[in-house]
């Protein structure tokens, strides 16, 4: 049975990607062994799909701080172990935090090396940069041009990262598409009821601003919000904030927040009772993650898998992804005004709203699920195992 470990230093029930491919590998016949850290407050409820290939380690996690390096040290030493003992054929190492890691087990012999960044990191010029920062990207650096492949979910990041990095390695785009295990089966009936709005995932202002709650008080009455998901660290208080304000223009009975649910199953079984989803994204941004989002949130993709429409920013890459072949609507996100008309407009076309979802949940089904997505890599990767002598950096990916 071939083999494969994934490590990353942060919990791997936070990274729905991870879920996917690993469960396309089981599926494969493949042994799955994650190790990964416990997750700080809500996200340390979220859970790895069980599936009888997989099996999952996890460390404690400790505090910022000289503990926490000498931690971070004995869990590379620990990975190590299991190498040595497991003897995997592939080691998938997730986002740069384990990089200076997996540099290092990237020497011991007969191993190949999948490096899967979620979130690219700041550009390594900014000033005030620390001095284990610059180390962190100085090995992000290396690994990339020793994996035998980098994957990215959107093509400006791979573009970004194959230049900042100076890989030679093909780099793939594997966008964050649902399973197709969680594709609803059947199409949903138009309901003749208040709307329903639905959001998960990270609850930040510039996902979920105050205006969408000004929006539902000015469009018609009724519609109701439904959100699933957790406060970051730097953002906890903003749900408490999010409720006084529902309260404050007067929806404060249409707000439903649900909290963190362990399992992207729960999770899903809550949007498929619902009609719209929300993926807002900030209209003005210079962050590379947050200007580069289509493709790499899994929000809009988990919405069409349910048969939801969706109300999505007023951007280029969005529109021309979602809105322009037919599965939402677009708006400004800074605007009420903006928000409250594509409300009105799926309020009053509930027939519409709801053909809007299902031509994306087919779309899903046929080409935005991670089977589909993860098919080159998945190739390439049984290629190499069957043939580990051929040239590393003649996997057959496309650029």
């Amino acid at each position: 049975m071939q083999r494969i470990l994934y490590i990353q230093y942060t919990n791997p029930g936070s990274y729905p990607p991870l879920q996917h491919s690993s469960h396309i590998f089981a599926e494969s016949g493949w042994a799955v062994r994650f190790l990964g850290i416990e997750s700080e407050g809500a996200a340390e409820k979220l859970e790895l799909r069980p599936h009888p290939n997989i099996q999952e380690q996890k460390w404690s996690r400790y505090a910022p701080g000289l503990l926490q390096k000498a931690h971070y040290v004995g869990f590379g030493i620990w990975a190590a172990w299991n190498i040595l003992r497991w003897q995997p054929q592939w080691i998938y190492a997730s986002d740069p935090l384990i990089c200076p890691i997996a540099l290092a087990l990237s020497y011991l012999p007969r191993v190949h090396f999948i490096y899967h960044e979620h979130d690219s990191p700041p550009d390594n010029n900014k000033p005030g940069r620390t001095l284990y920062e610059r180390f962190g990207l100085w090995t992000r650096r290396l690994l990339a041009r020793r994996a035998e492949l980098c994957i990215l979910p959107n093509e400006d990041r791979c573009e970004v990262f194959s230049r900042s990095t100076a890989t030679r390695r093909p780099v793939q785009c594997v966008w964050n598409c649902p399973d197709l295990s969680e594709v609803i089966e059947i199409p949903k009936p138009a309901v003749n009821g208040p709307l329903r709005l639905y959001y998960h995932g990270t609850i930040v202002p510039c996902r979920l601003p105050f205006t969408t709650l000004e929006a539902m008080a000015m469009a018609p009455r009724g519609i109701k919000l439904s959100i699933v998901g957790y406060e970051p660290n730097g953002y906890v208080g903003y749900v408490e904030r999010l409720e006084q304000e529902a309260k404050r223009v007067g929806v404060g009975s249409q707000f439903h927040y649900l909290g963190p649910l362990p399992s992207r199953r729960d999770m899903l079984s809550v949007c498929r009772n619902s009609d719209v989803g929300i993926a807002l994204m900030p209209m003005r941004n210079g962050d590379l993650n947050e200007s580069s989002m289509a493709g790499a949130s899994n929000k809009p993709f988990d919405y069409l898998s349910c048969g939801l429409a969706l109300l999505v920013s007023d951007l280029p890459e969005w529109k021309k992804m979602f809105v322009k072949p037919g599965y939402g609507l677009a708006c400004n996100p800074e605007d009420p005004e903006s928000i409250a008309k594509a409300l009105r407009w799926f309020a009053e076309h509930p027939t519409e709203t709801r053909m809007m979802g299902e031509r994306g949940r087919q779309r899903i089904l046929c080409e935005w699920n991670y089977q589909a997505q993860f098919a080159p890599v998945l190739e390439a990767i049984q290629r190499l195992t069957i043939h580990p002598l051929s040239s590393r950096s003649q996997t057959g990916l496309p650029r």
